[in-house]
């Protein structure tokens, strides 16, 4: 069951935030660990939101926007924490919704020897995200490769693998092994 908003917001100790796309779910205790804080923001109310709220913790689950709500919250005088789910799930109680997710991270986040996930920069993101393209661009190749490979083992022509051997073997073929190949391949 989760935790009913019983003490005061200027006791504020811990907030647990559960990262939605559109919606943010936030549970929040004091320092005696009653709930003081339950509420459902919209992500754009995310500094509105907590320029209202006394200066604690903020554990929130490591997910795709974890980095940026971090950044956010530590540049309005935040202690925010990214745990890595595996840890919060321990602290999980009763049905899976946003609010218990919520109240278990706030949990997690109170606990001193929790291993936190490093807040990443915006260049780390950029980076990876560059990362992240290259590997589909250079899988999307290989496997374009893969299948002229087949089309042409198909017309009983093989071609070493990989994208230099096809690419010195295309000429070759064109005008070597032309009547091997149909006129609409």
């Amino acid at each position: 069951m989760c935790a009913k908003k019983t003490g005061s917001l200027e006791d504020l100790a811990v907030v647990g935030i559960d990262i939605g796309k559109d919606t943010f779910h936030l549970v929040g205790f004091d320092r005696s660990g009653q709930a003081v804080l339950r509420k459902q923001i919209k992500r754009l109310a995310l500094n509105s939101t907590f320029d209202k709220l006394p200066r604690c913790v903020v554990g929130m689950e490591a997910c795709l926007s974890a980095h940026f709500v971090s950044r956010t919250l530590r540049g309005m005088g935040f202690d925010p924490r990214i745990i890595p789910a595996i840890y919060v799930k321990p602290f999980n109680k009763g049905q899976k919704n946003d609010y218990n997710d919520a109240e278990a991270i706030a949990e997690a986040a109170l606990r001193p020897n929790l291993r936190t996930v490093t807040e990443k920069t915006q260049d780390q993101l950029d980076l990876q995200a560059l990362h992240r393209v290259r590997a589909r661009l250079v899988s999307r190749r290989t496997a374009t490769i893969n299948q002229i490979r087949a089309f042409l083992i198909e017309q009983g022509i093989t071609v070493r693998s990989g994208l230099r051997a096809l690419r010195n073997s295309f000429e070759t073929i064109l005008e070597q092994r032309r009547e091997e190949i149909s006129p609409r391949m």
